[in-house]
């Protein structure tokens, strides 16, 4: 029977935490404490290292594993820590149970990078992951190939306790959240700017970039989509729509990059970025600041 705890818990905003570089490109670690103690204190209730705003595909193996322990360490039971873990299956495994050693509460298992995907091969994927853990599981889905067939079939087990959707394709999203019988935290993948859209069709929570800079107008979005208030759902949609379609701008590529600018301008150490991903250009980082300046913060 799949942890029904852990699945309301997670129906929230899911702070997808930055992993702030140094200029040569190690890991500043005050830094991420810094970053932690600043959702914890602004009310986040679900953290996850090693996310994509976390850089996840530029962390070696052994980063990703160090980075995971010490925001659990950090964390230490005052929010919910939800582990990014991914690539091969093997790695995927080792991964999760270092993220379990760690005390971690769950894993959320990343998009499988193969360029060639197959259902019954997903399947096997998420369940031998699924069956060496006694933690929670998420899915983190931005394929169409993870359909509702295989997501059936991987939320019948028992630990696996929520589904992030991210392809935004509402009409298929909401087939989904409505025809598997499992019980499963249903989150938004794509953040603020497709959560009340995603809310609408099933979705119960959401993924955030966006809380390391102003978790407040998460928070309040958050609160206004449970209460289905429309007026202040949309008007923390407005406000924060230009900031992540310049994250969206350039193919996503800028989606990390505007959130550790934020950070930086703020004052907050959000650090460099690795490749490939790159610095902003000048016509974004003005318009950045502008997005910034409206929300009196700068």
């Amino acid at each position: 029977m799949a942890d029904q705890e852990l699945i309301e818990k997670l129906k929230n905003v899911h702070a997808v935490n930055v992993t702030p570089f140094r200029e040569d490109g190690t890991i500043d670690y005050e830094g991420l404490e810094e970053n932690v103690r600043f959702l914890l204190d602004n009310g986040a209730e679900v953290i996850v290292p090693c996310g994509n705003t976390g850089e996840f595909y530029a962390l070696t193996v052994e980063e990703a594993q160090a980075v995971a322990r010490f925001v659990a360490e950090k964390v230490d039971g005052r929010a919910t820590v939800l582990v990014g873990v991914g690539h091969d299956l093997k790695t995927a495994q080792e991964m999760a149970l270092s993220a379990q050693d760690a005390g971690a509460d769950a894993v959320m298992v990343h998009q499988p990078a193969h360029p060639h995907l197959m259902a019954e091969g997903l399947i096997r994927y998420y369940t031998r992951i699924a069956r060496g853990l006694h933690i929670g599981v998420a899915l983190y889905v931005r394929h169409p190939a993870i359909d509702r067939d295989v997501l059936d079939r991987v939320t019948a087990l028992d630990n696996v306790v929520a589904v992030k959707y991210a392809v935004n394709d509402l009409p298929t999203f909401a087939a989904i959240a409505q025809s598997v019988t499992h019980p499963v935290a249903w989150i938004c993948g794509t953040a603020e700017l497709w959560a009340p859209f995603f809310f609408a069709a099933g979705a119960e929570g959401f993924t955030s970039g966006l809380v390391n800079i102003a978790p407040e107008r998460s928070i309040a979005m958050l609160a206004a989509l449970r209460r289905g208030d429309r007026r202040s759902i949309m008007s923390v949609w407005k406000e924060i729509a230009p900031l992540e379609k310049l994250r969206a701008s350039h193919h996503s590529g800028n989606n990390v990059t505007v959130i550790k600018e934020a950070m930086n301008l703020l004052g907050l150490p959000g650090g460099y970025v690795r490749e490939p991903v790159g610095e902003l250009n000048e016509a974004d980082r003005q318009e950045l600041v502008r997005i910034l300046k409206t929300w009196n913060k700068l």
